[in-house]
């Protein structure tokens, strides 16, 4: 793999060698260059390629093993984590955005069916008392990995078939000409219980984060309420900001 690597670290630059290092690793790691669970170059390849010392290569893996993006295992090597990067300033489709990073995203169907919206769904999709709700409760993986536990709700009016979704939500319904075209997201953090860590396979009281999202139709009606339970070490959240 060193042989394709063809960038080269400037040492008239103010930023260190370390860091440019650490960088140009992490654009390769995130455009998929580098697939999950495969090894780094070893640190000697890795400085005979490139023409560093030891102890730079040192310093950007220690830096990127930090951040989660690499994982060092004793007798083995380093190697490549699953770690999803996800944009908060659009609305974007789970499997289409591993697919993008090149992954391959998966599913674990725990139930779906209809039933009575309950308290919560009612006031967060602005529902009447007694109406019908499609629930989905799954496991979002990649790569087989497990990524989270998810639990969506819709009303049954723009899903009256739950068990006919089967990869993608948001692909189902836009099938249907029901697609969201704007939703409200709010991130926490919280404890993983133990039916949660067993599920996702962390230790019971891990930190996850739980994402509750609501969306809409370009109408204004609600057509979607969703609790995502997130494995921490996997995601990243980022936001562009301008002046």
């Amino acid at each position: 793999m060193t042989a394709t690597l063809n960038f080269r670290l400037d040492e008239s630059l103010a930023t260190p060698l370390y860091i440019q290092l650490a960088s140009k690793l992490k654009e390769l790691i995130y455009s998929a260059f580098f697939q999950v669970n495969e090894a780094l170059p070893s640190e000697r390849s890795l400085c005979e390629a490139l023409g560093i010392s030891r102890v730079t290569t040192r310093r950007a893996v220690d830096l990127l093993c930090k951040q989660g993006l690499l994982e060092r295992r004793h007798g083995s090597g380093t190697y490549i984590t699953l770690r999803l990067e996800q944009p908060l300033t659009r609305l974007t489709n789970f499997s289409e955005e591993l697919r993008q990073r090149g992954f391959t995203p998966g599913s674990k169907w725990l139930s779906r069916s209809i039933a009575t919206a309950n308290s919560e769904e009612i006031l967060s999709l602005g529902l009447s008392p007694s109406s019908q709700v499609a629930r989905l409760k799954r496991l979002r993986t990649a790569d087989k990995v497990v990524m989270a536990i998810e639990t969506s709700t819709v009303p049954s009016v723009y899903l009256p078939d739950p068990k006919k979704v089967t990869h993608s939500l948001y692909g189902h319904l836009e099938e249907l000409q029901h697609a969201p075209a704007r939703a409200l997201q709010h991130i926490r953090a919280v404890n993983a219980t133990a039916e949660q860590a067993r599920m996702v396979q962390i230790k019971t009281g891990a930190a996850m984060l739980l994402i509750t999202r609501v969306a809409y139709l370009a109408n204004g009606a609600a057509v979607e309420l969703t609790h995502s339970y997130c494995r921490n070490d996997y995601y990243d959240f980022v936001v562009e900001l301008f002046k």
